[in-house]
């Protein structure tokens, strides 16, 4: 059975869609005791505000129809961000090439146990993301269920 983001993603896509927009991904989340369904959306010339609150108005009653939540949550509608959030392998493949930081769960065994990592993305498989990092100028090969942050870096 898919997930809840799963379903949702796939309910609102068209909508969005017809909109001008893409939806680049969707998170279901608790946070203490609120729960908050994350719909990010994404343009060429980037999103606003108004952008937000078209979508959210647009597909509000499309969400409480299909009724996949039965809990009460919180709807947001935002932006990916430049430094944005790379879940799935959809995400990796618009990344490759591009400058990205990993964060893991605890520290590896290689590079004298660092829990971050900052490098260009080279590829990616099932099990492993592989970058070039920065520091050692030399790729290196992370297990995916040792990651627990992956995003986009922008040198500010």
């Amino acid at each position: 059975m898919a997930s809840i983001e799963e379903r949702v993603e796939e309910l609102v896509t068209p909508k969005i869609e017809s909109l001008g927009y893409n939806v680049y991904d969707v998170q279901y989340a608790k946070e203490g005791k609120d729960y908050f369904l994350r719909i990010f959306i994404d343009k060429k010339d980037g999103i606003d505000l108004n952008d937000c609150e078209k979508v959210n108005n647009e597909i509000n009653d499309i969400l409480d129809e299909a009724d996949y939540i039965k809990e009460q949550y919180f709807l947001e509608i935002s932006s990916p961000g430049i430094e944005r959030i790379l879940r799935k392998d959809k995400h990796l493949e618009i990344a490759k090439g591009e400058q990205v930081e990993i964060k893991l769960f605890g520290k590896l065994e290689i590079e004298n146990g660092k829990k971050e990592y900052i490098g260009t993305l080279k590829s990616f498989d099932n099990e492993a993301i592989y970058i070039e990092e920065i520091e050692k100028n030399k790729e290196i090969k992370i297990l995916r269920k040792n990651i627990s942050n992956m995003k986009l870096k922008y040198n500010w």
